[in-house]
């Protein structure tokens, strides 16, 4: 069994896996730094500061110091609005990335012409000269 973890993780796949959560994880600070310093004050300046955390629904009453059963609604908003957002914002990393991606891949085709190919455009181009 020892040997077989070893083995495991030593493969290539288990450590790119360990380097894509510990990318991820320094990622997602930055997105919620992005998020919680940059895009929510910029949208509570345009909306007029709207907070909605403080809104909750209540389902029982407060007896004798017991504080109510309440729906906090305000707090959820505000995670599903942060949530889309976040995932706005890796979308478009990651869509960049695959532009990115793709753009390399075709220069690398373009790149790996082989050397058939290379003699048959001679010879075309040689035979529309004559």
């Amino acid at each position: 069994m020892i040997k077989e973890f070893k083995k495991f993780a030593i493969k290539g796949n288990a450590i790119d896996l360990a380097v894509g959560v510990v990318i991820g994880a320094a990622f997602g600070k930055i997105v919620t730094s992005l998020v919680e310093d940059i895009i929510n004050p910029l949208i509570g300046l345009i909306i007029g500061n709207i907070d909605f955390t403080d809104k909750v629904l209540a389902l029982t009453l407060p007896v004798d110091g017991v504080e109510p059963l309440v729906l906090r609604y305000g707090i959820f908003i505000t995670n599903v609005i942060n949530f889309t957002i976040v995932a706005f914002s890796i979308f478009i990393v990651i869509h960049y990335l695959s532009k990115m991606k793709e753009k390399e891949e075709k220069k690398e085709k373009k790149a790996k012409i082989s050397e058939e190919v290379k003699v048959l455009t001679e010879i075309r181009d040689l035979l529309q000269k004559n």
